[in-house]
Formats: C-alpha cells, structure tokens, sequence
C-alpha cells in the first residue's frame, strides 16, 4: 500500500504566510536628550496620553534622585510596578509577574488583597478585566542611600487612586519592600 507521506510534502500550506522578519540594529544614545524631555524613557506608552508626563521629583540630597550608585531609573521602575500591580488587583495579571521586583512580605500582602479580590468579583458575578488607567505624577524621594520612596496617581474611569511605593535595594537591585494602594 503506498504511503501518503510524498504526498503530503507537495501540498502548500494554505492560509497567510507570516511576513519576513525586519532586520533591526540598534540605535545609538542620544548625546544630550535637552531639556525638553521631562523624564528619561517617558515616551507615550498604551493607556496612558502622547503628551509630557507631568513629573515632579522632591529631592533632599544633592546629585541623583537616587542616592544609590544603581543606573537604572528608579521612577520608571515604580511606574512599571505600579501598573502591574493595579492589574494583578484587578485580576488582569499574574501576581508571579512581579515576584522578582517584591520582597515576600510585599508578595504575600499582595497575595491576600488578590484571593480576596477574586472573591469579591466571584460574589458579585463579575469578571476579571483589564482596567483602563492612566498614571499621573509621580513624586519620588531619597530619605537614605538606597532607599527610594515614590506616590504614584493613577487616574481610573471612576477615580483617583494613589499607591505608595518604597524601592530599597537588594543583592544589587531595586525591590519594592512595601506596596500600598489606597
């Protein structure tokens, strides 16, 4: 009996064929972003308006806003953190997502105000959706070296809400070791 093996191999796949993959090189650092950028890296990004973010920084020492020699930029990462965390509580996200970023007292409060969460909309009929938000100001201070403390707002459909975060730093990173959303 011949086998439909060779037949197989002559047929052409039917459907779209995915386009080529672009060909992309990096690009080199600006010398000097001037002082029209407001925020390193606060280009317009989903949910959130094309325009200057309003940014206000409260520095009480001298120099960086971070009084930590970590280059990274400590407000990027708590906005970062911030919209992750408003979707996890929302249900939209994964809490494992930001394990690496929390310590295991922020995980574990998290994980509770989650499982509650979750109850709420079960009790309720709902579902988990993603929420639409924008993230307002953020104002950000150094109370020591290697601590970094940030009020961030994020501006819902139906309110405001602001959530405080402190950044210390671990084995040569930022974590966030407390996390409160009011």
């Amino acid at each position: 009996m011949p086998s439909n093996h060779h037949a197989l191999a002559l047929v052409e796949p039917q459907g779209p064929t995915a386009p080529p993959r672009p060909h992309l090189r990096p690009v080199p650092p600006l010398a000097n972003p001037g002082p029209t950028d407001p925020v390193p890296g606060g280009g317009p990004s989903e949910g959130r308006p094309s325009g200057p973010r309003p940014a206000v920084r409260t520095v009480p020492r001298g120099g960086t806003s971070s009084g930590s020699p970590f280059p990274d930029d400590p407000d990027l990462l708590v906005e970062n953190l911030v919209r992750c965390v408003v979707e996890i509580l929302a249900g939209a996200r994964e809490l494992d997502q930001v394990s690496r970023w929390v310590t295991e007292d922020v995980y574990r409060t998290l994980h509770k105000r989650v499982v509650l969460a979750a109850r709420a909309r079960s009790a309720h009929g709902m579902r988990a959706r993603r929420p639409v938000f924008t993230i307002g100001g953020i104002r950000s201070s150094s109370p020591a070296d290697g601590v970094i403390e940030s009020v961030v707002v994020v501006h819902g459909r139906a309110r405001s809400r602001a959530v405080a975060v402190r950044l210390e730093t671990y084995d040569s990173r930022w974590r966030a070791a407390a996390v409160h959303v009011l």
